[in-house]
């Protein structure tokens, strides 16, 4: 008989949460701001994330059963939320077979070598967007114009993109980034949803609310100072960081990606930290880097900095004042 005695240190917390559990909220967040990105681009979103989901899965199992030969773990819904993730990260149209080499690339290098689900020190979908980004940049980069909705100004370009080449960054309304009637990534188009979605896991604490909201607050007084030092006045002092806030994957990724418990810091004060170096890397690149977002690369940036800050910012031991 098996001896199913565990110890370990104190303290010891339990909870009748699992992580499947856990998982299925972080989907059911998601649900509005797909229902969304359907209506604005139609059955092909449904299409990607099916596959996306799909691909994730198999691709899990197949590692599991033939490589790593360990328990099975799909059960926990932790492929699904990856592949949700990923392809709220890729345009609607794009081919069948890169969201397929996305999702090898985001479980079968992002997750399954370092040990599976909670081992991982990159967010695996994140992993998956980058390497397509590189390896795609024509087809990442080539978002459909809704039927809806004011486009003209924006040719088919993203709201980020035309900014970077010089349009005004009230181009769209808040309605329109809002409510998603802009050309983008299928997590891109949706931000009052994906707030909703915020509200929804903050309601059944699967999240707190420091690491989203100080990446918000850090990108906005950024984007503030900026217009401010480039002379801006007025309703541009409040448009700008309203449009960065807004446009783009930033409520995705500050919502969704950052507060992922397996690359995230353990601390609150370490989760402001990490958060304020995803704000001011994102700015940075959106600024003046090569390319218009810059939400990715700043979390992938700061999930490597996750074991620093774990080691370098503790919480206080119990019974020491």
């Amino acid at each position: 008989m098996a001896n199913k005695l565990v110890i370990a240190p104190a303290p010891h917390v339990q909870s009748t949460r699992s992580t499947a559990s856990i998982m299925r909220d972080v989907v059911i967040a998601l649900l509005p701001a797909l229902a969304v990105s359907t209506y604005v681009f139609g059955w092909n979103v449904l299409a990607v994330t099916a596959l996306s989901v799909a691909a994730c899965v198999a691709f899990e199992f197949l590692i599991q059963k033939f490589l790593v030969r360990g328990e099975l773990t799909l059960c926990n819904w932790s492929a699904v939320v990856t592949g949700v993730l990923l392809a709220f990260n890729l345009p609607a149209t794009i081919p069948w077979w890169i969201v397929v080499i996305g999702a090898f690339v985001a479980i079968a290098v992002g997750k399954m070598p370092f040990g599976g689900l909670g081992k991982n020190p990159f967010n695996p979908a994140l992993v998956g967007r980058v390497f397509l980004l590189i390896a795609y940049p024509v087809q990442m980069t080539t978002f459909p114009v809704p039927a809806r909705g004011a486009f003209d100004a924006l040719s088919g370009a993203t709201p980020l993109a035309a900014v970077k080449h010089g349009a005004a960054a009230d181009v769209l309304g808040v309605q329109e980034l809002l409510l998603g009637n802009m050309p983008g990534s299928l997590g891109e188009v949706a931000a009052l949803m994906l707030l909703a979605g915020f509200v929804y896991l903050l309601w059944r604490k699967v999240i707190t609310w420091h690491t989203p909201v100080t990446i918000f607050a850090t990108m906005a007084l950024f984007a503030f100072v900026v217009a401010l030092a480039r002379g801006g006045e007025g309703a541009q002092l409040w448009q700008f960081p309203l449009f960065h806030l807004l446009a783009g994957g930033v409520m995705l990724g500050a919502i969704f990606m950052a507060t992922d418990y397996s690359t995230s810091p353990m601390t609150v004060k370490g989760s402001v930290i990490f958060a304020v170096g995803i704000g001011v890397i994102t700015m940075l690149i959106r600024l003046w880097g090569a390319y218009p977002e810059g939400m990715s690369f700043a979390i992938l940036i700061m999930n490597a900095t996750v074991p620093l800050i774990n080691k370098y910012v503790k919480p206080k031991r119990f019974g020491v004042k």
